[in-house]
């Protein structure tokens, strides 16, 4: 529906213009948050249950899977932060040196299969950013490799992506429906030149900026004319074709429960708030807080930020709210709770978002961003809970 005019959702929030990476980490509200890009988004087991014992030792046990496919360990100080890069060093979890750490980013699709097209790509591509030094990327800048038999990353964020299109294989610019037709030979070398052209297009005039933006302004390269095909839908919860996928609830894991998912075999990080277990199907999976096994579950319909007090520039706690209201979103919709305008746990718009004004109140926006304009304000967050219809009505 069209939003009436009004004041923004909630004041201004801080934009630092860059994610937090393990060599360049953030301070936020718990700590030090060391975001790790596992290379080609897989962990041994061995990997896996050394992070876990990591985030025990140098963090507060608690991990996040980003929309990114990341890890981000959360907690860490700064007197333990030496130790602990040294250690994600040694396990090959992190670069050594932090521009090319920076550059390598990466999103594979989790579904690839060991030297398929997807994965070999993938691994071109990560080593031809490390060896890029010319390329001074924005920090949040990112490339997406999903070309399996039909795309399913289309709603994850990304600047540069590489995916399939019937029997093509495509170059896109992120929010171009139409790409360069190339090959699995030259698309690590085809995705660094447009980015190279991003740069030259004034892209990024202050060292910030996204792809979507700039095509939205400048259109496309000559070269990009090939349609792309439809996508299909992320898969969920339960047995894949690679192994087992076990839903997080807001994307968070504890050491513990990491550790005990590490015992059943090596991990995938998806984009989808799930880990995919390989090769295991049809596994007994045991109950640990946080863990959503089950397809149908509610929380899967609801998306939160880390909030107040863990995030500084939250302005109220998100994910108690967040829970308690899961199973009033209709089937099909989302809610997204933001604890300030930027939105960081649901960039694209949302059929439902409530963002923070002040601790325990909210504005609501229907079918929009965390930070545009409201449809009602000044909802406390104990209303909403009394009456959760508020969230719906007008729709």
């Amino acid at each position: 529906m069209t939003k009436a005019p009004g004041p923004a959702a909630s004041p201004d929030p801080k934009v630092y213009g860059w994610c937090p990476g393990a060599l360049r980490p953030m301070m936020s509200g718990d700590g030090l948050v060391v975001r790790i890009r596992a290379p080609l988004g897989q962990l041994s087991q061995d990997q896996a249950s050394a992070v876990a014992t990591l985030s025990e030792r140098f963090g507060n046990g608690l991990i996040d899977l980003s929309a990114r496919a990341n890890l981000q360990l959360r907690g860490i100080t700064a007197d333990s932060y030496p130790a602990l890069i040294a250690a994600l060093q040694d396990l090959g979890l992190v670069d050594h040196d932090s521009a090319a750490e920076a550059r390598r980013n990466v999103m594979l699709t989790p579904l690839w299969k060991p030297e398929d097209i997807s994965h070999r790509i993938a691994a071109q591509l990560e080593q031809a950013l490390r060896d890029a030094e010319d390329l001074l990327l924005p920090g949040k800048f990112g490339f997406v490799v999903d070309a399996g038999e039909s795309p399913q990353l289309r709603d994850c964020v990304g600047d540069i992506r590489i995916e399939t299109s019937g029997a093509e294989l495509l170059l896109l610019a992120d929010g171009a429906e139409c790409g360069q037709s190339i090959t699995a030979e030259t698309a690590a070398e085809a995705a660094l030149d447009l980015a190279r052209w991003f740069l030259q297009q004034g892209g990024a005039p202050e060292g910030r900026g996204r792809m979507h933006p700039l095509i939205a302004r400048r259109g496309l390269p000559a070269s990009h004319i090939t349609p792309r095909s439809a996508s299909t839908p992320s898969p969920t919860i339960g047995n894949c074709a690679i192994g087992q996928l076990v839903g997080l609830e807001f994307g968070q894991i504890t050491a513990q429960a990491l550790a005990t998912l590490a015992e059943q075999g090596a991990l995938r990080l998806t984009p989808w708030r799930m880990l995919l277990i390989e090769g295991r199907h049809d596994i007994e999976i045991p109950r640990l807080p946080g863990l959503i096994l089950d397809a149908r579950d509610p929380r899967l319909r609801v998306s939160a930020c880390t909030g107040a007090p863990g995030c500084l520039q939250a302005l109220s706690a998100t994910r108690d709210l967040a829970r308690d209201l899961a199973p009033f979103v209709p089937e099909g919709q989302v809610l997204h709770v933001s604890g300030c305008a930027k939105g960081c746990a649901h960039p694209r718009p949302a059929p439902l978002v409530l963002t923070a004004t002040a601790p325990d109140t909210f504005a609501l926006i229907h079918h929009g961003k965390a930070g545009d304009h409201p449809l009602r304000d000044s909802l406390r967050a104990g209303a909403l809970r009394a009456a959760p219809q508020i969230l719906t009505e007008g729709s």
